[in-house]
């Protein structure tokens, strides 16, 4: 029995991808595109998390920064550039899932994205200089609210959950006050260190706050922090939480072998003690979800994120 050329073509490319996935990584590095700029707290943690993952995979995680979109760039450029087929993959922080809604694109992350595992998610808080008036978070409030655009609040972009918890919080409380977008978070603390900003929201500089240079006003975990157990929490004051998970993908199509492969080497690199002190050093904590679990959450948090933008005037 003849084949035809295209039932033939389409047996050796089977041929092929079965081949490929049984042998991956093979003899060659598998690229992390990490969407924010180097010397960052996640750029940290991703590259600690590369090397730790790079033995269980037994070839290297490289890490490329692509920082821009609120984190959304890395992911959008890999899903329309590369291909699936393990070598690329990507930090999905939550503005993946808000990108389509704030502005015009063909990309759809629960469509273009393998989904691979959740990894961690990151402690914020409502930060200010050791020395302001303002002792804790009542006091905070109620100066704010009588003094409209008196506040600056610095944060790592528009988009990112820093500058849409403190804008919604705004709306909640009535209060007037000013967003100032930085490049990330370390340059959202030079602001407040320096005076250019009044509040610095993201994660807290602890060895700022245990020197007394900067105070921790609340944090947005589920739980308060236990290095600031006497802070509370937006969850206590006001029922929200936002610790902004983030995990890592690729392209969609990724052969599930292939997939496999590199949520098991990642798995197993969380669990290194050299990534888990970064991770406690840059304010982030673990937070696993994989399968259909990481599917399900990424499908409702596309969802919710149009609310989200909407609430918040994002679209540009």
């Amino acid at each position: 029995m003849r084949l035809s050329n295209g039932i033939l073509i389409a047996a050796l490319a089977g041929v092929a991808g079965l081949a490929q996935a049984q042998s991956f990584p093979g003899a060659k590095p598998v690229t992390l595109l990490v969407p924010w700029a180097a010397g960052s707290t996640t750029d940290l943690a991703l590259r600690s998390l590369a090397e730790a993952s790079s033995k269980p995979l037994g070839q290297r995680i490289i890490t490329e920064n692509k920082p821009g979109a609120s984190g959304a760039f890395a992911a959008q450029w890999m899903a329309q550039q590369t291909k699936p087929d393990g070598y690329t993959i990507a930090q999905l922080p939550l503005g993946v899932f808000r990108l389509r809604y704030m502005t015009e694109t063909t990309f759809d992350p629960i469509r273009d994205l393998t989904f691979l595992l959740n990894v961690a998610g990151y402690e914020f808080a409502v930060n200010v200089r050791g020395d302001s008036p303002w002792k804790n978070w009542a006091d905070f409030v109620a100066y704010a609210k009588a003094n409209p655009n008196a506040i600056s609040f610095g944060h790592s972009g528009i988009g990112t959950s820093p500058h849409i918890v403190m804008e919604e919080l705004g709306r909640k409380l009535g209060i007037q006050w000013i967003s100032v977008p930085f490049g990330g978070s370390s340059q959202s603390v030079t602001a407040l260190r320096g005076g250019q900003t009044t509040v610095h929201a993201g994660a807290p500089p602890w060895a700022l706050v245990k020197s007394g240079d900067v105070r921790v006003l609340n944090t947005w975990g589920p739980v308060r922090s236990p290095k600031s157990p006497d802070v509370p929490t937006l969850k206590e004051l006001y029922g929200i939480v936002s610790n902004s998970p983030w995990g890592l993908g690729g392209p969609s199509g990724m052969d599930p072998k292939v997939a496999r492969t590199l949520h098991d080497a990642v798995r197993k690199g969380m669990d290194d003690p050299a990534y888990l002190k970064v991770l406690d050093n840059v304010n982030m904590e673990s937070y696993y979800m994989a399968g259909n679990e990481y599917v399900e959450w990424a499908k409702k948090t596309a969802i919710d994120e149009k609310g989200v933008v909407e609430r918040n005037n994002l679209k540009q």
